[in-house]
């Protein structure tokens, strides 16, 4: 397997390079080359399969550089090294006879992103062990709150890769900041951007296209990845969780083997739900995938209408991962859409990034519009549904689970489809309490209290248990404190290197 750019310019790159490399050169995203199929005897020999050995399958179809002991050693290292319950990282929980959710959060950080962001720094060891340039690897994120705690807890104290994770000052929970502020490791640093998320993003991506900056880390002996969705070694991982999810109803009996489901997704930077666009480019039995947004509904809007345009307010929600008006990932989309058109693909990025809109043509949106749909919920209806769900089913939903099912239901009073549905949980319900407290609790339950000690009320009425990664983090020390304006986040690159 070969990747190419979204932007046409570069061709022919190897898995190990693709994933060392996270952005192309020309600014675009890596693609595979070829596409990957199955078939439903494939199907009924992975359903046999644990997760472990399920992720080999699937990766192995799109390593063409790494052996299968390799990425079984990357596996292993990733999934059975304690950071994940060793029966099943990622449970499946049967709500009602058309409702199941995919609880994605059981790893160190509670949220999603460990399930791809455990198994990419072992793909990028692998990568510099091939390399011969003997560079530092600097990984360079910009997190909406739940990519900077997962990259820098798997990336900690990873020889040969330093990690600079940019957050926005003001837009994420008190939980995600302590998690990013007081994390361990000689090789990381956290710095708070005054700005939005597509500020801090921004930021990043405009230092990965500065060339004269590249020229200067190199002679410093130092090269530049990211750990974000854009690199192709984290979206690739995330594929492996749709056939798990798939699979885990058919073992069930929920259903059989090569009957459809919907998989909704709460999408802020597009990356999960591509995964499985992916998923279901192989062969998976995927009937819709429903793309929820939250109040930054651009996403949303663009599948209705065919423009996305980000000229627009950026709103504050309770479900922050989500608080994007840039997805990046839909950029992979639009080329494998319009027929792999890197023309468009160019036009339309550039379009975006001079006047913050574009409108695909009208073949590339009924593509789209076939395979997906979407809708978005406010932030009233998003509480609205975690109380509904624990009322109906004694389950606790986190506010981005919400913000999924909320548009779950929309769907079905839309197209009367009752299809089974799996929902994507992105995070534990304790990650985002006070949002989650509000919704099921009495006000003077919670009245004046902080986040922290709303971890505790939380779990005294519900009976649940604080995740471990949660508990005592009031406690820890604060060991970064920087804060920079939007401008100044290449200097603050260097003054961390140099």
């Amino acid at each position: 397997m070969k990747y190419e750019s979204t932007r046409g310019n570069i061709k022919n790159v190897s898995f190990c390079d693709a994933v060392r490399t996270g952005i192309c050169p020309d600014g675009g995203l890596f693609i595979p080359m070829e596409d990957v199929k199955i078939d439903s005897l494939d199907l009924s020999e992975i359903c046999a399969m644990n997760y472990t050995n399920l992720a080999c399958e699937i990766i192995n179809c799109y390593t063409d550089d790494l052996t299968e002991e390799q990425v079984r050693e990357c596996v292993e290292n990733a999934y059975n090294s304690g950071k994940f319950p060793l029966d099943n990282p990622a449970p499946v929980k049967i709500l009602s006879s058309n409702l199941s959710v995919l609880e994605l959060w059981h790893g160190p950080t509670c949220a999603f992103k460990d399930m791809a962001l455990q198994l990419l720094p072992q793909f990028l060891s692998k990568a510099i062990e091939k390399n011969d340039n003997n560079k530092e690897m600097i990984i360079l994120t910009a997190t909406s709150g739940d990519t900077g705690k997962a990259a820098l807890d798997g990336f900690k104290d990873v020889p040969g890769i330093r990690v600079i994770v940019f957050y926005p000052e003001e837009g994420v929970s008190e939980v995600q900041k302590a998690q990013m502020v007081t994390q361990e490791g000689d090789n990381v640093t956290v710095i708070a951007v005054k700005g939005n998320f597509d500020d801090a993003q921004t930021g990043v991506k405009k230092i990965f296209a500065d060339r004269e900056y590249a020229q200067i880390l190199s002679i410093n002996g130092y090269c530049l990845s990211s750990a974000n969705s854009i690199n192709w070694g984290r979206l690739l991982p995330q594929i492996v969780y749709y056939f798990h999810a798939y699979t885990a109803l058919i073992n069930s009996g929920e259903i059989k083997i090569g009957e459809r489901v919907n998989f909704v997704v709460p999408t802020g930077n597009f990356g999960d739900i591509l995964a499985g666009f992916y998923a279901m480019k192989m062969g998976l039995p995927i009937n819709r995938l429903i793309c929820a947004a939250n109040s930054n509904n651009v996403v949303s809007e663009f599948m209705r209408t065919g423009t996305y345009d980000k000229n627009r307010k950026f709103v504050t929600t309770n479900s922050p991962a989500m608080d994007i008006l840039i997805s990046s990932n839909l950029e992979r989309l639009l080329f494998e859409m319009s027929g792999k058109d890197s023309e468009k693909i160019s036009d339309w990025m550039k379009s975006l990034s001079e006047l913050g809109t574009y409108t695909i043509d009208k073949k590339t949106h009924v593509n789209i519009n076939h395979l997906f749909w979407s809708s978005w919920s406010s932030d009233q209806e998003t509480l609205a549904i975690i109380k509904n769900i624990y009322d109906d089913y004694d389950y606790l939903i986190d506010t981005h689970t919400a913000v999924g099912i909320s548009v779950y239901d929309k769907y079905v009073i839309s197209t009367g489809d009752m299809t089974k549905t799996i929902a994507i949980s992105t995070a534990s319900p304790f990650k985002f309490n006070t949002s989650v407290a509000q919704s099921i609790l009495n006000k003077e339950d919670i009245e004046w209290k902080t986040e922290f000690e709303i971890l505790d009320i939380l779990s005294q009425k519900t009976g649940q248990e604080i995740p471990i990664p949660l508990r005592g983090l009031k406690e820890k020390e604060v060991l970064h404190k920087t804060v920079c304006e939007i401008d100044e986040m290449k200097a603050q690159v260097s003054k961390y290197l140099f």
